[in-house]
């Protein structure tokens, strides 16, 4: 990293110092709201908090992001801030760089979240948002890395996965898949480590050396990172598939079941415990059962997952209205307008819903009841 960058960030961070423990907005009646008290009563929803993120009138929100139990908000200007999302205090509020640089994926290891800011493997606090370390590797980084207690993997543009020491981030080894393609999403474990490829492979290799354990292929690209659940693996192909491959152990894999769908895939699925959710270009949102691959149901125009609670889904359109479908009777219940909603975090975890405008009003939501 430059001085200057450091420089500016340091100056900015003191700035924003003041914003740690922002209390959110507390849920009322007649408290600003992204969705009016009537339409939420009108899906069931109520309001757990709303906060109004510092944000510059100037800049936009850009995404929201829920790394286990906080909710990341970065604008427009890379102003990233971080949020208990049970009680939507604010942690810290700060700029993690100029603005222009790409910021690509957020993980949490142990105490610290590991990010490429830019083309730079870097290491934030949790608490503070303040850069513990960072390293500027010698090639391109395709995607988000990925790390165990021993080692970084990292994927560059040369078309090598390239595994570094944890602590001093020193290459220790680097693979290839045998076609040579960009590998496009990792993940690691402590003994194994899975990933994808723009040519279809999904290849398993061993933790701390370049040995393949098992390879699947689909016909096409892998369509955004393959998703673990426990030892199953679920990934979108572009050849229009839908896959769900487990591991036996570490040197065997089997396909339990593939779901074509009547669309192109671009993206990952939404895995939950019953269920997983795929978008589909032209086709909307797709229901598929975790255990068969069986078609549920489908929502024209639907964009993504919100939530799911007691085997309602809450699907997101791109026409800004939230959809609720009952996964069990494979019957859509209700809509209603989320017309002010432009940003939304899916969460695969538990039934609470996380939706912003492009001015950094966020809310968090969830069933009546609970």
């Amino acid at each position: 990293m430059q001085p200057e960058r450091r420089i500016r960030l340091w100056f900015v961070a003191i700035l924003l110092l003041p914003c740690a423990g922002h209390k959110p907005i507390v849920a009322a009646e007649d408290s600003r709201c992204l969705v009016s008290p009537e339409l939420l009563r009108h899906a069931n929803l109520k309001v757990v908090w709303q906060n109004q993120l510092p944000m510059q009138k100037a800049e936009t929100l850009d995404r929201l992001m829920i790394v286990e139990d906080r909710i990341y908000a970065l604008s427009s200007r890379n102003f990233m801030v971080s949020m208990d999302r049970r009680e939507g205090n604010i942690i810290f509020a700060r700029i993690i760089a100029p603005a222009g640089f790409v910021v690509m994926g957020l993980d949490l290891y142990e105490n610290e979240l590991v990010s490429v800011i830019g083309n730079e493997l870097v290491e934030l606090d949790p608490n503070t948002g303040g850069e513990i370390r960072y390293m500027r590797p010698e090639f391109g980084i395709v995607c988000p890395p990925a790390r165990n207690s021993s080692y970084f993997y990292v994927s560059g543009t040369d078309k090598r996965l390239h595994v570094l020491q944890a602590d001093n981030r020193v290459q220790v080894f680097e693979v290839a898949a045998e076609n040579e393609p960009l590998i496009t999403s990792i993940i690691a474990d402590e003994d194994f480590v899975v990933f994808g490829t723009n040519a279809g492979n999904v290849i398993s290799i061993t933790a701390n050396k370049p040995h393949k354990l098992w390879q699947f292929n689909a016909t096409r690209a892998i369509a955004g990172p393959v998703v673990r659940d426990g030892m199953s693996f679920f990934f979108a192909s572009e050849d229009t598939h839908v896959y769900r491959v487990d591991m036996g152990d570490l040197l065997t894999s089997q396909m339990v079941w593939k779901t074509q769908l009547p669309g192109i895939l671009h993206t990952a699925p939404r895995v939950t415990d019953s269920t997983v959710y795929q978008c589909t270009l032209g086709k909307g949102l797709i229901a598929i059962d975790k255990r068969t691959g069986e078609l549920i149901w489908s929502v024209e125009q639907g964009r993504d997952l919100l939530a799911e609670s007691a085997g309602r889904a809450y699907v997101m359109t791109n026409m800004r209205i939230l959809v609720v479908m009952d996964n069990q009777r494979a019957k859509r219940l209700y809509s209603v307008n989320f017309n002010e909603v432009a940003r939304h975090a899916a969460n695969t975890m538990d039934a609470k819903i996380y939706v912003a405008d492009q001015t950094g009003h966020v809310a968090c939501l969830e069933p009546m009841g609970r």
